[in-house]
């Protein structure tokens, strides 16, 4: 029997999904055409929050799922993708600041691949251990390292570019812990808060699809945003 997904976990991160694809063609336009844009505000709450809520999601998600471990690899292996893609568009066509060492899809497999370490766990342990880690990672945030290759943890030397698509280990494991303590204690029936909802009218099934299919969007987007910018360039 196929298992009942929770449509507005889906919904909400089709919404999270889409708001980065925003971001990404805003920022795209302005660091390879040049535009100088007027931004709106919505365009730096989800620049600052958009990547803190997808964590969350992935770590409430974790509780409802079974194979975590799998789906962590994946995600990571789709990580490292983006890593030698990057790098190869810095070092060999040339097109700099764009390298991703540890971004969104790292730190997501990453904690993926961890979770079962912390599954067993009640949602207080969670949440302690995730407030920990945050702020740890508020600490780290402050802190300049000698060491150059700490930076997946959160410790910067100041000598690797991390870029924006950089989200470290620590507060990243730490709000990925208090999305499985949410996971734990609102969702601990593993079932929709909502169930009488619209579910079924089109911006929610096309919010619904875009969450089903995050990662194959985040991979294919920027690809498709880089051409449209390179094209718009030419006028």
């Amino acid at each position: 029997m196929k298992k009942e997904r929770i449509w507005e976990l889906d919904a909400l991160r089709g919404v999270c999904i889409l708001g980065m694809i925003a971001v990404h063609f805003i920022f795209d336009l302005v660091f390879f055409d040049g535009f100088a844009l007027t931004l709106p505000g919505w365009f730096f709450y989800v620049q600052q929050y958009g990547g803190l809520l997808f964590v969350l999601l992935s770590g409430l998600c974790a509780t409802l799922g079974t194979k975590t471990f799998r789906r962590g690899a994946i995600v990571f292996a789709a990580g490292l993708a983006v890593s030698y893609v990057t790098l190869f568009a810095d070092a060999v066509i040339g097109v700099t600041g764009v390298r991703i060492w540890f971004g969104v899809l790292h730190l997501l497999g990453l904690c993926m691949l961890l979770y079962p370490l912390f599954r067993r766990l009640p949602w207080w342990a969670l949440a302690l251990l995730g407030a920990a880690f945050v702020g740890l990672g508020l600490w780290m945030n402050g802190v300049q390292v000698s060491v150059d290759y700490l930076f997946p943890l959160g410790l910067r030397s100041g000598k690797i570019f991390t870029g924006s698509d950089y989200f470290p280990v620590f507060p990243g494991l730490g709000w990925f812990l208090l999305g499985a303590a949410l996971g734990k204690t609102v969702y601990r029936n593993r079932r929709s808060l909502w169930p009488n909802a619209p579910s079924e009218c089109a911006i929610f099934r096309f919010f619904r699809f875009c969450g089903q299919h995050s990662l194959e969007i985040y991979l294919l987007h920027q690809p498709v945003l880089l051409g449209i910018a390179l094209l718009i360039s030419q006028f």
